[in-house]
């Protein structure tokens, strides 16, 4: 079944010029697809348009078809039975999604709420569950934190929560692990990748590490300048490269990935 299908979609600033350009693909229930690209390159706008959250001034064309909803035109009524519930999304910054000025377990408790109907006692006990489940340590004390009071790897952790609270069909991750340093990255990674095979969920996954991308994807989309410039299975993307500029970024990350080997011999 496909999940998400967009077709000919292209975002334009206020003065008309095309940021992201006649871009189509699709994602099938289940499936995970790497949306890889250099910063400027039209992927975090292309998430942000999937879901109806362009900046104000910027307008989409095109059709986003998401669990039969088609995105682009939607009201706003129409969007908020799409976001969380079909569709949610971790970006690369957690304290996007996370209010400073709310406990970390109230803004998990919302979506809870919203969902499930529990309240009181119950919904703690969901909280601190939903918390476990992201391998949180000591997770009443982080549902009575503030988002300041823990750090960056527990925040990703917690948006992260927070956008499976209403078990969603598509998990939109928008380089959720270029903030943390390599230990926590691989952490998260391995959290990220457990979580959608128990759910069964489908993943958009958005980043410019070709490496991260060929670990939690089967397929990938190469974005250069708002356009495609190739898609297909991420282990042909990756091992054989068919656009200049994709063998432009494989060879870019092979030479750094050997100079972080000689490095670590030294």
């Amino acid at each position: 079944m496909t999940l998400l299908d967009v077709r000919g979609l292209t975002v334009r600033t206020a003065g008309g010029r095309p940021l992201v350009d006649d871009l189509s693909f699709s994602v099938e229930a289940g499936e995970r697809l790497g949306l890889i690209g250099e910063s400027g390159s039209g992927k975090s706008l292309t998430t942000l348009a999937l879901l109806g959250l362009l900046p104000d001034g910027m307008t989409a064309e095109g059709g986003v078809e998401l669990a039969g909803t088609q995105i682009i035109g939607a009201t706003e009524k129409q969007l908020r039975t799409v976001r969380g519930h079909r569709a949610a999304v971790v970006f690369q910054d957690p304290l996007t999604a996370l209010d400073p000025l709310m406990r970390v377990g109230r803004q998990i408790a919302e979506p809870l709420a919203r969902r499930t109907g529990l309240r009181g006692k119950r919904l703690r006990t969901a909280v601190g569950e939903a918390l476990d489940r992201v391998r949180l340590p000591e997770p009443e004390r982080i549902a009575r934190a503030f988002p300041h009071e823990i750090s960056g790897g527990q925040r990703q952790r917690v948006a992260l929560a927070m956008a499976l609270a209403c078990q969603p069909d598509l998990l939109i991750a928008d380089e959720p692990t270029t903030a943390l340093d390599v230990s926590v990255q691989a952490e998260m990674l391995d959290l990220l990748d457990t979580l959608v095979r128990e759910r069964g969920m489908a993943v958009l996954f958005v980043s410019h590490d070709l490496a991260v991308v060929a670990r939690v994807t089967d397929h990938a989309l190469v974005l250069k300048d708002g356009r495609a410039v190739e898609q297909g299975p991420v282990l042909d993307v990756v091992g054989a490269p068919k656009a200049e500029y994709t063998r432009t970024l494989v060879a870019g990350a092979r030479r750094l990935e050997a100079a972080l080997d000689l490095r670590s011999t030294r």
